[in-house]
């Protein structure tokens, strides 16, 4: 017997729920195993990529060059940074993060990097 188009729908968003279970459940322990390494090892957001100066030295970003074209962004120092690896370069508007702390009774100075 032939499925239905309706059938085979059905089952692939069956499918889909299943997948999606699955990925969670190993989401949670790849997290974990995640935080263990970086408590273990001491690790910081820029030690893993996220922030901070590129890793990779001699790679440009291939400026556009002429007119009518925009510039491309320059990497800018960052000011501000908090626990969990969010930063601001101090120009801008104030991330969320930031903005939550200082709220919070947090200054600007309690996040400023020295």
């Amino acid at each position: 017997m032939t499925k239905t188009y309706a059938q085979i729908v059905k089952q692939i968003e069956a499918l889909k729920a299943d997948a999606e279970m699955a990925r969670r459940k190993e989401i949670e322990g790849v997290i974990d195993r995640i935080r263990e390494a970086i408590s273990v090892y001491n690790l910081n957001a820029e030690d893993l990529g996220f922030g901070g100066q590129p890793r990779r030295a001699g790679k440009t970003t291939g400026a556009p060059k002429g007119r009518g074209r925009k510039a491309a962004k320059t990497a800018r120092a960052v000011k501000y940074r908090n626990d969990s690896g969010g930063t601001w370069g101090g120009r801008g508007k104030r991330p969320q993060w930031l903005r939550d702390a200082l709220n919070a009774g947090k200054t600007l100075e309690d996040f400023l990097v020295r």
